[in-house]
């Protein structure tokens, strides 16, 4: 089973030693697109970790024997890494995200912890990178010296993102979706209390109801079904917590 103290204990290990690794946080929405899409199943399944991000995930891997599983998700574990990075001589790098996003996420993660050393941070244009862009890219990031590279591309692509990239990059991609707009402060996130009772996606449907409509109302369905045991993955994509 993983908790904060070892996720953490395990993230700061590899980034210390600049290991090219890969995490993935896990919510209904990725675990249901890995039932459906076997290709995206294996890429979730060959992470280096994988943590359950929403309630919903934590509460179905309790039933299944997992009794004290912890809710680990991409905002909370962006915010504790930074604040224990802040002790060290450690370094992150951003990736994702809109250039006006990376810019006030900068700002305030220098407000928030002034002695973070943020290496670079890069805003990749909305269409696949040419071969000699996507070199530039991975040449800057292993330039920079980063340990952490926090990966914002949204599901499933920011995945896929980073196990392309899993041997190239020297450091520990971990995508964590809207992360990079929360602490940016251009979303709200859901209170604390729609967090702990699993309500935080009736938070972002409320917020951004014509984009995500359809995947909180069919996928999250379709998560009920599986977990009800309605219907198999296609392969064993059940292995949401884990790491090597």
């Amino acid at each position: 089973m993983l908790d904060w103290n070892l996720a953490l204990s395990r993230i700061e290990e590899w980034a210390g030693r600049r290991e090219s690794r890969y995490i993935c946080i896990c919510n209904v929405h990725s675990v249901v697109e890995a039932a459906k899409d076997s290709s995206f199943g294996l890429t979730l399944a060959e992470a280096d970790m994988a943590t359950p991000d929403g309630m919903p995930i934590a509460w179905t891997l309790r039933r299944h024997g997992f009794k004290s599983q912890q809710r680990i998700n991409g905002p909370d574990l962006m915010q504790k890494y930074c604040e224990r990075a802040t002790a060290s001589t450690a370094s992150i790098y951003l990736y994702g995200g809109t250039e006006k996003t990376l810019e006030l996420l900068q700002q305030q993660l220098g407000k928030e912890f002034p002695q973070l050393r943020v290496a670079g941070a890069y805003s990749p244009p909305f269409r696949p990178l040419t071969l000699e862009e996507d070199r530039a890219a991975v040449q800057r990031i292993n330039d920079s010296g980063a340990g952490i590279v926090w990966v914002s591309l949204g599901c499933p692509k920011q995945e896929q993102w980073m196990a392309r990239h899993r041997g190239s990059i020297n450091a520990v991609m971990i995508g964590v979706g809207a992360a990079f707009d929360f602490h940016a402060h251009t979303l709200r996130r859901a209170p604390a209390w729609m967090q702990r009772t699993g309500l935080e996606w009736l938070h972002r449907f409320a917020s951004e109801p014509r984009r995500l409509w359809k995947r909180y109302l069919i996928t999250n369905t379709l998560f009920l079904l599986y977990a009800l045991g309605w219907r198999k993955p296609h392969r064993d994509t059940s292995r949401t917590v884990q790491s090597a």
